[in-house]
């Protein structure tokens, strides 16, 4: 399964318990050693009762099935050690053949490991050949204020101005402000190769990265407050700068933020445009059950086909029992590690109807190769607004779920090697904004 499908199931975090007594690496150490081992019933007996009610040692075994789809592992490298308050974090970052990871584990002041979280790992960027840096300059900036403020860059191109501007708004997940996902940095790729064609880009952090902790404790959070609100007010900012013509803003939305840009629009209801990157048109519960087959069907190790075919039926029951749901139950138990107020605003939302709607321009893009998001929305979408004055659309057929190029069947792995978003994705947004 992939970085990016572990982004769309909700990241696991497992509440874990050792002894007080230790250093909290060396604690958070003993964990990770357990998890990769597979020990997971000596895993459990460092966890406190309330964790042991809510995860097997079945379901550790799914999730040392995952790890073992990596490869195998080549190094762990010494680990990052900040502080959050009472709680310590500490960061392994682990090189397996065909992923990088970084395990979080948060060990609080007890003692206790209060989280274990697999993150995707770093990357050497290197610049892609369609970037100019001389032809443009990058700024630090601010969106909006007070406890929610995020930290973003704004991409500038070199000249006089005013020119059009776009908001990059990220897809499920805790993304940081380039979108790196494995090998990639989306964002960036696209801040950098816009910025140098006369667009200016604004990109930033994703408040359930800045703020995790914070965001965890939100009893009725929705996907309102995980990107509608804060993509809002990057806007309203790009909108301020003196560069920028106010009448020419547009949105990227890339996965979840495609699939949640129709209503960012009618939230700002003054943008030029959107551009839709493998956005789907499908509810996102729907997806999970896709992916999970997918998975199951396509280059598994048979020794995890049991797995797999456990994890189908999980997504399978997920699934039913948010298609069940209904306005009124946002105080039932979480599904899915999330509240169930998430799956309750979603409920009945229709992207590419609301999208119809707007009457505004939309240029709808989709890598042919993409199994987290695939040509079945782009279908719909075609079906909702193609024939729609103002709309293009446009599928790739090399290109995955990040908009990088390969071959054959895309499979999890592949996320982990470098790659740029490909040099059409670049040309064909600009001649749309421009």
């Amino acid at each position: 399964m992939s970085i990016r499908a572990l982004r769309i199931f909700p990241l696991l975090s497992i509440l874990l318990a050792a002894q007080p007594a230790q250093d909290p690496t060396v604690l958070a150490k003993k964990a990770l050693d357990l998890v990769l081992a597979g020990q997971y019933a000596e895993f459990l007996q460092m966890s406190t009762a309330d964790v042991q009610k809510g995860i097997s040692a079945a379901e550790l075994a799914k999730v040392g099935a995952l790890i073992k789809t990596y490869g195998a592992m080549e190094k762990i490298a010494d680990p990052a050690v900040t502080k959050s308050g009472p709680n310590t974090i500490v960061v392994f970052p682990a090189k397996f053949a065909t992923q990088n990871i970084n395990f979080r584990i948060i060990v609080n002041s007890a003692g206790l490991v209060a989280g274990f979280f697999q993150l995707p790992g770093g990357v050497n960027w290197q610049r892609p050949e369609y970037s100019r840096p001389a032809t443009f300059q990058e700024r630090d900036v601010t969106v909006g204020e007070g406890e929610w403020k995020l930290p973003g860059t704004l991409t500038v191109p070199v000249g006089p101005g005013p020119f059009p501007a776009a908001v990059l708004v990220h897809g499920s997940g805790p993304n940081d402000r380039d979108e790196t996902v494995g090998g990639a940095k989306v964002f960036k790729d696209l801040a950098e190769g816009l910025a140098s064609r006369g667009i200016v880009v604004l990109r930033y952090e994703k408040r359930t990265l800045q703020y995790r902790a914070r965001v965890a404790g939100i009893a009725n959070f929705t996907v309102q407050e995980e990107t509608v609100d804060d993509a809002v007010k990057a806007i309203a900012l790009v909108r301020t700068q003196a560069e920028v013509n106010g009448a020419r803003v547009f949105v990227i939305g890339h996965s979840l933020g495609a699939y949640v840009a129709p209503r960012i629009a009618e939230r700002d209801g003054k943008l030029a445009g959107l551009v839709l990157m493998a956005g789907n048109a499908r509810p996102v519960e729907d997806l999970m059950v896709e992916q999970v087959t997918y998975m199951g069907a396509t280059g598994t190790d048979p020794a995890n086909a049991k797995v797999f075919q456990a994890q189908l039926e999980k997504a399978k029951a997920f699934q039913a029992n948010v298609k069940k749901l209904e306005p009124g139950d946002e105080d039932s138990p979480a599904l899915g590690g999330v509240p169930v107020a998430y799956w309750v605003d979603l409920k009945g939302y229709d992207p590419a109807a609301a999208a119809k709607k707007l009457g505004i321009p939309m240029l709808i893009l989709q890598g042919e190769r993409d199994f987290q998001v695939t040509m079945a929305d782009f279908a719909m979408w075609k079906t909702a607004v193609g024939s729609a004055k103002g709309v293009v659309m446009k599928s790739y057929p090399a290109l995955n779920h990040l908009f990088v190029a390969g071959e054959g069947k895309s499979l999890p792995g592949e996320y982990a090697k470098p790659g740029h978003v490909a040099p059409p994705i670049i040309d064909d947004i600009a001649n749309f904004v421009k």
